[in-house]
């Protein structure tokens, strides 16, 4: 399989990841997070992480997975993670399995620094190898 490349990010989606990363709120990790989802329709939804007292929060790609969900989409196009540096700042075990569950092969998850320059990106193979899908299931 050839392969996929991501969409370019244009400035506006740039400056929207960084504002929604800046808005996260991480008082206990300091970890300000923030996605990009593109759908399949091109439609954009963001998240960021929220944090709580009990240490369990929610992270940004998960936000926007949740907001595509409600608004009746089902399909990940690209998603674009940007955390607070120079580092790596990629999805979470539990979000991998989230995206996992709307991505398809031609998915791509791109990771950018903390000015929104990209890093690495991923297909969801390469991202979360040999996984667990819907597929896997008994049909109900």
């Amino acid at each position: 399989m050839p392969e996929t490349r991501p969409a370019p990010l244009s400035e506006a989606s740039r400056q929207a990841l960084i504002a929604v990363r800046d808005s996260a709120y991480a008082p206990y990790s300091r970890h300000p997070v923030g996605a990009l989802l593109v759908a399949e329709s091109g439609q954009h939804y963001l998240g960021c992480n929220v944090e709580s007292a009990n240490f369990k929060g929610l992270c940004a790609e998960a936000g926007a997975i949740s907001a595509m969900i409600a608004q009746g989409e089902r399909e990940i196009a690209t998603l674009y993670v940007i955390g607070p540096g120079e580092h790596l700042c990629t999805p979470c075990g539990d979000c991998r399995q989230r995206i996992r569950e709307f991505a398809t092969p031609e998915t791509v998850i791109v990771v950018l620094d903390g000015n929104g320059a990209p890093l690495r990106h991923y297909t969801m193979e390469q991202l979360l190898p040999d996984s667990f899908g819907p597929e896997n299931l008994p049909p109900s």
